[in-house]
């Protein structure tokens, strides 16, 4: 007869043998499993180092690129823009460094830059939106006609273009000189504008804007910064809203000029202002303007092309 000790020591070891059986299996699996992870590691560190290696030809032959690009620049538009003048005006976010680097070439272009404007955080600003419209208003030279758009850009855009730039037509001031000091003077104690010294109207203007707008209002504020560039275009003989591509998708004031078919139609934009090459394409674009042409230059997937004259790349 079989006892209930041998059942019981039966039951043990089919127990012991089973948990032997998990164990032995669980090593074997764990084996052939960190094993392979162990290969796809290495085959992944291989990939990032192989990326890494392209990331750093590709950002050596920029910087090549654009070395070469900054030493032939003077020549590529020594001349364009001979006896012109240019008033350059500036967001507050736009960097020193590109808005003198631009400055210098407008005049290798040999242009005349007459003076600076920047445009202070107010300025384009929601919330103090309509005490800029006021002082716009208030500031409006005797006999100039502004649209009737009333939002605070296009009305700033067109105070400015009226004393800032000469009529396109004429070539000769559209504003008397104490106009021109009333408004620099009304925005500067509004908190709107800083000015340079001895500003005086030019043919043409170049805006140069910073990196893509972000936080609170963003949208708005860029808004603001494409409706103000789009109406001082419409003012004189052109202008040439410039930047990097961070400010060219949607939120970025040149992606808003770029999604609006009208302002496309008359204001020329670049988007890599940034670089020694966009810095180039924006001169050229002022001659563009000059010569009643338009167009969206640089590198973000909006712009039509490297720069004016230059065949857009294959897919584009």
């Amino acid at each position: 007869m079989i006892s209930l000790r041998y059942h019981v020591v039966s039951i043990a070891a089919c127990f012991l043998a089973l948990a032997v059986g998990v164990v032995l299996g669980s090593t074997a699996l764990n084996g052939t499993l960190l094993s392979g992870l162990a290969g796809e590691k290495k085959d992944l560190g291989s990939q990032v180092a192989d990326l890494e290696a392209q990331r750093n030809a590709l950002n050596a032959r920029l910087a090549d690129a654009d070395a070469f690009a900054g030493s032939m620049g003077p020549k590529v538009v020594a001349g364009t823009l001979d006896k012109r003048t240019v008033v350059l005006v500036t967001t507050e976010d736009a960097r020193p460094a590109d808005r003198d680097a631009l400055k210098q070439l407008i005049g290798q272009a040999g242009a005349s830059v007459t003076g600076e404007v920047q445009l202070t955080s107010a300025f384009a600003d929601p919330g103090k939106a309509d005490q800029l419209r006021d002082v716009v208003t208030r500031l409006q030279p005797a006999g100039s006609k502004f649209p009737t758009a009333g939002d605070s850009g296009t009305l700033a855009g067109a105070l400015l273009g009226s004393v800032l730039l000469l009529d396109k037509t004429t070539a000769k001031p559209q504003s008397a000189p104490e106009e021109l000091a009333a408004a620099l003077s009304g925005l500067t104690d509004g908190g709107f504008v800083k000015a340079g010294p001895d500003v005086k109207p030019a043919q043409l203007a170049m805006v140069l804007t910073g990196a893509q707008a972000t936080g609170d209002g963003a949208g708005d504020r860029a808004a603001t910064i494409a409706r103000f560039t789009t109406q001082l275009d419409r003012s004189g003989a052109g202008t040439v809203l410039a930047g990097d591509a961070g400010s060219a998708d949607g939120t970025g004031a040149l992606g808003v000029v770029r999604a609006d078919t009208a302002a496309t139609s008359i204001l020329s934009t670049v988007d890599n202002a940034d670089t020694s090459a966009g810095r180039v394409s924006a001169v050229l674009a002022l001659k563009e303007q000059l010569d009643g042409g338009a167009g969206r230059y640089g590198v973000a997937g909006n712009a039509q092309a490297p720069a004016p004259g230059v065949a857009p790349p294959p897919g584009n």
